[in-house]
């Protein structure tokens, strides 16, 4: 395990404010980075690449991803649009970012949002959707 060092501060403050809104969400350390959860479920992944680079995109330099869940609607369009997304194959509904000076924060709360939705029992995305 990791700690966040490897995640600028910016970056870690900007997402647990984003997933502090979403109910029973809690942050961990993951094996390099760090990850949200809903009961025992990840719904978003955090991590900075090394000098090794990522498995999932080509960089030149170490950069900042973010990894989510992707409702089946949105999966093929976000896995297929290029920079800054790509598609992360670890699992069947999960999709990457690149975290930079040009990201679009509400975007990311959108798509944080919709990843927490894909694993949270009905139950408590219902009560999202209803604003409670």
């Amino acid at each position: 395990m990791s700690d966040i060092a490897d995640v600028p501060p910016a970056i870690v403050g900007r997402l647990r404010v984003i997933c502090g809104e979403l109910p029973e969400a809690y942050e961990e350390p993951a094996w390099i980075g760090l990850r949200w959860r809903i009961r025992r479920r990840t719904f978003l992944h955090v991590y900075t690449t090394d000098e090794r680079g990522s498995a999932y995109i080509d960089m030149d330099d170490p950069a900042i991803l973010m990894t989510f869940r992707a409702p089946p609607g949105e999966l093929a369009a976000l896995a297929h649009a290029g920079p800054p997304f790509f598609r992360a194959d670890w699992g069947v509904n999960v999709v990457g970012m690149v975290l930079d000076d040009e990201t679009d924060w509400v975007e990311v709360a959108e798509l944080v949002t919709d990843s927490y939705r894909v694993q949270a029992p009905r139950r408590l995305a219902f009560r999202l959707k209803a604003g409670g």
